[in-house]
């Protein structure tokens, strides 16, 4: 699988942009995705999470309530629509595909959010 993310860019607060995550492998559709970012002084944090059938989401406590993670099968792409950005999102952020034992990341896509 060869994830590819994208859809980053430079925003300002308070606005919206959503990350797309897809593969051009139909078996993209049997993987649990991720999303983690790393910001210009730290390490790499976890965002997100979608199940592979898509029945299950969780998020760590910092993007709750402002940030969506949703599957579109026919399309194999993954997104993440983050609204309300904070200057603290700013990152590079990474899809994740795993599934059993296999963990797979694409490139990162940069968010910046300036205030």
């Amino acid at each position: 699988v060869q994830l590819q993310a994208s859809g980053g860019g430079s925003v300002q607060e308070g606005a919206s942009l959503r990350l797309s995550c897809t593969a051009p492998q139909p078996t993209f559709s049997s993987y649990s995705i991720g999303w983690f970012r790393q910001p210009p002084e730290g390490d790499r944090e976890f965002v997100g999470y979608v199940s592979w059938n898509g029945d299950s989401t969780t998020y760590t406590d910092s993007v709750k309530g402002r940030f969506t993670i949703s599957r579109d099968y026919a399309k194999n792409t993954v997104y993440l629509q983050m609204n309300s950005l904070k200057p603290e999102d700013t990152a590079v952020y990474y899809c994740n595909a795993k599934r059993v034992i296999v963990s797979l990341w694409g490139q990162g896509t940069q968010v910046t959010v300036s205030s």
